[in-house]
């Protein structure tokens, strides 16, 4: 049984609708690649349910799927958006002949697990119960947390303002299951929707003491 949720999602591609269609029940709308830039009546539709519900916008990891996610983010209240990211995964989708320009399997080559963990990540909106329980506790957002990570940690860290500051946060993303394309401001937000200030401790410690070995 899918799982309702309160958030309308948005996707490039129909193949990435029909694999989340499999897994949601809600409102599942696709940007048709770089042509929603041009697309008035879809994007005022967008501005509807971003009013109304609330949109979750689940692209691919690779830069085009950045510039949609931007647009969109530049385009629609930000404050009735939240983004799902998947990580950067090499290969291909079945259906296809060669991977994409970037070789990274996009949203429709993703498994179940994957995609659950990048709606969880977001903080979606589970509406009622669903038959499979583990799959709805596995979208539930965390409960509030007291302690927060903040900008000043990422500078505190390395992760801002060093000369290897880059290469720390490529190794936070890669924990983390996130795209390298990702801003910091996107990668604190996440952190701080799914992780504890623990975990993100432990997380930071394990990539240091990597670098030293």
């Amino acid at each position: 049984m899918r799982i309702k949720i309160e958030e309308a999602v948005v996707v490039e591609g129909k193949y990435d609708k029909i694999r989340l269609e499999s897994l949601l029940d809600t409102i599942i709308i696709v940007t048709g690649g770089f042509s929603i830039f041009k697309d008035k009546e879809k994007m005022a539709m967008l501005r509807m349910l971003a009013e109304k519900k609330g949109l979750l916008v689940l692209t691919d990891s690779d830069s085009a799927g950045f510039v949609i996610r931007n647009y969109l983010t530049g385009s629609i209240n930000p404050d009735r958006i939240k983004h799902a990211y998947i990580p950067d995964i090499s290969g291909k989708e079945r259906r296809k002949a060669a991977p994409s320009k970037e070789g990274k399997i996009g949203v429709e080559g993703m498994t179940t697990e994957t995609l659950l963990d990048a709606l969880k990540n977001a903080g979606v909106t589970v509406i009622g119960s669903c038959a499979d329980s583990s799959d709805s506790d596995m979208l539930k957002a965390p409960p509030e947390k007291d302690a927060l990570i903040a900008k000043s940690d990422f500078i505190d860290d390395g992760l801002i303002g060093r000369e290897n500051s880059s290469l720390l946060r490529k190794a936070l993303l890669r924990e983390l299951r996130l795209p390298e394309l990702m801003s910091t401001n996107a990668l604190l937000k996440v952190i701080n929707t799914a992780a504890s200030k623990e975990e993100y401790i432990r997380i930071i410690e394990k990539i240091k003491n990597s670098e030293q070995e």
